[in-house]
C-alpha cells in the first residue's frame, strides 16, 4: 500500500473515517447516557487535558512505535485515538454485544466504569516525523531524540518512540482498564516500546505557593513550580504561539519532557539530614529555603553571593536562579513517584517520573538540566529512561480529531 495519498484520495478517505468514527462515538454516547458522572474533565478545547489539569494520584505513561502502513491508515490510528479517548474519559456503560464477540470492555470494573479524572495526553516522537508519512516537513522545530546528559544511564529499552501516552487518573485500575480498551482498538496500528506508572498524593493544601507533596527523598516536591491555572504564563512558556517559527498545525501544543529518575534511597537514607538538606538547598520538615521560615518565602541570593546559606551548587539555586535572564527557562512541571520492585544488586529500584512541558526544549529543559550537571545531587540519582515528545494541539470541535491539522498540513503541501 502507498505511503503517500493524492489530495483526492486523501481527503475521500478523511470524510469515510469521519463518518465511521461519528457514528461509533453516537453508539457510545447512546448507550452511557443514563450515566453522566461528576469526575470528568472536559475533553474538548484548544489544548489536550492532563497538563494543566489539577494533580490526580496515579499515572500510567506508555510509549508505542506506529506499526501502520500508510498514511491512511496514521489517519485511522488518530481518529480512533480521538474516539477511544472522549469515551473513555466521559466514563459510562460498556455497549452490549453477543457473546460469541469478545467483550467490548476489560471488565475491570464491570459493565459500568468511572470517569476517576481521568486525562490520556497524546505526544508525537521525533521517530514519526520520517519519510514513512511525508511528515520530516511537518516536524516540530525543536523535536529530536533525547540526548544523554553527562549522568545519565539510559535503557535503550526505556527510551523514546513514535508516540506517547500519557494516562493520568485518581486510581491505577482506571489507567490500565483505558491502556487496555486503546491497545485492543489499535490492533495492527501500535505496538508497545515501553511503559512505566507512577504514583502521588495529590496536594491537598489550598495555599498557592505550598505544597503537601513530597518526593522519595523525603523533600517537599514543585514548590516553585509555574502556575498552570495562570493563562498569560502558560501562553508565554508552555503552549505554542502562532509567528514562533513553528509549524501552523503546532500552535497550542507543548514541548513533552519525559525522564524515568532512579534514586538510590538506601544510600540517601543513611545520609546525614544536614548534607541532605543542604544539596537541596530547603528544610527537609518545612520546605522553607534555609535561612527563611516558610516555604513560600522566595530566597534573595544577591545577599548570599557567597553561598553561606544556600550553597552555590544547591538544587534549588542551580534550577531556578530566579533572576530576570533566568525566567524565559521555567518549565512546568508534574511529578510522580514510581517503584519497580527490587534491581539485580538487590537495591531498591524507585524513583521520580518526571514530566515537563514547555514551549521549547532547548530554552526550557535543556538549559534547566545543564545548570544541574554536576550538582551534588548527582550522586544519589541516575536517570534511566524516558525521551522528549511534542504534545498535539487540543481537539477543538466535536467533528475534529487529535493530529488532524498536522494531516491536513499534508494536503495544503
Amino acid at each position: 500500500m502507498s505511503l503517500h495519498l493524492g489530495r483526492r484520495q486523501f481527503l475521500g478517505g478523511m470524510v469515510t473515517l469521519v463518518g465511521v468514527g461519528v457514528m461509533g462515538a453516537f453508539s457510545l454516547n447512546q448507550a452511557q447516557a443514563k450515566t453522566v458522572p461528576s469526575d470528568v474533565i472536559p475533553f474538548l478545547g484548544p489544548h489536550q487535558a492532563g497538563i494543566t489539569t489539577p494533580d490526580v494520584a496515579s499515572a500510567l505513561v506508555v510509549a508505542l512505535d506506529v506499526t501502520a502502513r500508510s498514511t491512511e491508515e496514521l489517519q485511522k490510528l488518530f481518529q480512533i485515538l480521538t474516539q477511544r479517548i472522549e469515551f473513555l474519559t466521559a466514563g459510562g456503560t460498556w455497549p452490549p454485544l453477543e457473546p460469541k464477540y469478545p467483550p467490548t470492555g476489560s471488565g475491570i470494573f464491570g459493565p459500568e466504569f468511572p470517569a476517576d479524572y481521568l486525562t490520556v495526553t497524546v505526544g508525537v516522537g521525533a521517530s514519526l516525523f520520517d519519510d514513512r508519512y511525508g511528515l520530516v516537513a511537518q516536524k516540530p522545530i525543536h523535536l529530536k531524540q533525547m540526548p544523554n546528559f553527562p549522568n545519565d544511564r539510559l535503557d535503550p529499552h526505556l527510551c523514546h518512540g513514535d508516540l506517547l501516552l500519557q494516562f493520568c487518573s485518581n486510581h491505577n485500575e482506571t489507567n490500565i482498564h483505558a491502556l487496555r480498551d486503546i491497545l485492543k482498538q489499535l490492533a495492527g496500528l501500535v505496538v508497545l516500546r515501553w511503559q512505566i506508572s507512577g504514583f502521588q498524593q495529590p496536594d491537598a493544601d489550598p495555599h498557592p505557593h505550598r505544597t503537601t507533596v513530597r518526593n522519595l527523598m523525603g523533600f517537599k516536591d514543585g514548590t516553585a513550580n509555574l502556575d498552570p491555572q495562570d493563562k498569560n504564563l502558560m501562553n508565554h512558556l508552555v503552549w505554542v504561539q502562532r509567528n514562533s517559527g513553528e509549524p501552523a498545525w503546532a500552535v497550542g501544543g507543548t514541548y513533552q519532557v519525559v525522564r524515568v529518575i532512579r534514586m538510590f534511597v538506601e544510600f540517601w537514607d543513611r545520609t546525614a539530614l544536614e548534607e541532605q538538606e543542604e544539596i537541596f538547598g530547603r528544610s527537609r520538615d518545612s520546605g522553607a529555603p534555609l535561612g527563611y521560615k516558610h516555604e513560600e518565602d522566595i530566597p534573595n541570593y544577591s545577599q548570599d553571593p557567597q553561598g553561606n546559606i544556600i550553597a552555590l551548587d544547591a538544587h534549588i539555586r542551580l534550577a531556578n536562579p530566579r533572576t530576570s535572564a533566568t525566567e524565559a527557562n521555567r518549565i512546568l512541571r508534574k511529578g510522580f513517584h514510581y517503584s519497580r520492585g527490587v534491581d539485580k544488586a538487590g537495591q531498591l529500584d524507585m524513583g521520580l517520573l518526571f514530566m515537563a512541558f514547555q514551549q521549547d526544549l532547548e530554552r526550557g529543559f535543556e538549559t534547566v538540566q545543564n545548570r544541574l550537571n554536576g550538582e551534588p545531587l548527582e550522586e544519589y540519582i541516575k536517570p534511566i529512561g524516558g525521551g522528549y515528545f511534542f504534545a498535539l494541539p487540543g481537539v477543538p470541535t466535536k467533528n475534529s480529531y487529535l493530529g488532524q491539522p498536522l494531516l491536513m498540513a499534508l494536503v495544503r503541501s
